[in-house]
């Protein structure tokens, strides 16, 4: 029997890994920081020692992609030096760390899909500090899986999915920015891929760096008109605009599409296109 070690359970990602992980005979611990503060080194330490953990599958991240323009020393602590105590533990313990990082370490310049080996050029504070993150496992000596991932939405928490269903029950009219090009993912699609790759010990042959998003690309403009039209909101009218019409703090990349390639080769998984996953997702909302 393994024993798993979930960070930032949760979030998201983590709160979906929950939902699959039931019924598993391994042993799986979620965390987040009242549980375990994964910036404290030494509370890192003791607990995946006093656990016996195999694998850490790390979830917890800074995501507040303008709010890290300011607040740049909390970012870097969780999203790096955190991140820095997970990989040296996983050292110390032979355990194996899965770490979730982004499309942000990219510059998001590009016009053809980004591969794993492409070079990262992070514009933002968000995307820095999940590289330094990236670059603090890799030199930590860990096995290690790095999956990328970008657009993640879920039923837990707050994403562009449950913003856009509360916008066109409150408003008749929405703007939303269509020169920004990804593929959303939904996080249990994702949950589940990790969930595979620890059940059938795939990550211990495996270490290395990975794309993961739903099939598929499209704008976020696409993306919330694909929402409304499943969700039947069609009376709220949504139309296009520019990045420039809708100034962050922070600077978005325009194009964000991950080439998946690797992943589907290396574990033998089958992507959904993201409309079909989105619309499991609305159908789970629903109830």
């Amino acid at each position: 029997m393994l024993n798993i070690l979930i960070t930032g359970a949760n979030g998201q990602l983590g709160n979906e890994l929950r939902q699959c992980c039931g019924d598993s005979a391994n042993n799986y611990l979620f965390t987040d920081i009242a549980e375990l503060d994964i910036a404290n080194a030494e509370a890192v330490q003791q607990y995946i020692r006093d656990n016996k953990i195999d694998v850490i599958v790390n979830c917890a991240a800074y995501t507040q992609v303008d709010r890290a323009e300011e607040e740049v020393d909390l970012a870097d602590r969780i999203n790096c030096h955190a991140v820095a105590n997970l990989a040296l533990a996983a050292t110390q313990n032979r355990a194996t760390l899965i770490h979730i990082s982004t499309d942000y370490v990219f510059a998001g310049t590009a016009r053809t899909p980004y591969t794993e080996d492409a070079i990262a050029m992070p514009t933002t504070v968000y995307g820095r500090t999940k590289l330094a993150g990236e670059e603090a496992v890799r030199q930590s000596g860990c096995d290690y899986l790095i999956i990328r991932t970008a657009w993640l939405y879920s039923t837990f928490g707050n994403n562009f999915v449950k913003t856009i269903l509360r916008l066109t029950t409150e408003r008749e009219r929405l703007q939303v920015v269509a020169d920004q090009t990804g593929s959303p993912t939904y996080a249990a699609d994702l949950a589940a891929v990790i969930h595979h790759i620890i059940e059938q010990k795939k990550y211990q042959e495996s270490k290395g760096t990975y794309h993961y998003t739903d099939e598929g690309v499209c704008t976020w403009y696409d993306f919330a008109t694909e929402i409304a039209q499943q969700a039947n909101r069609t009376h709220c009218r949504i139309t296009p605009c520019s990045t420039d019409e809708y100034p962050t703090k922070a600077h978005r990349p325009a194009y964000s599409v991950l080439d998946t390639a690797k992943i589907k080769k290396t574990f033998g998984i089958q992507i959904p296109a993201w409309q079909e996953s989105l619309t499991k997702c609305l159908k789970k909302l629903e109830k």
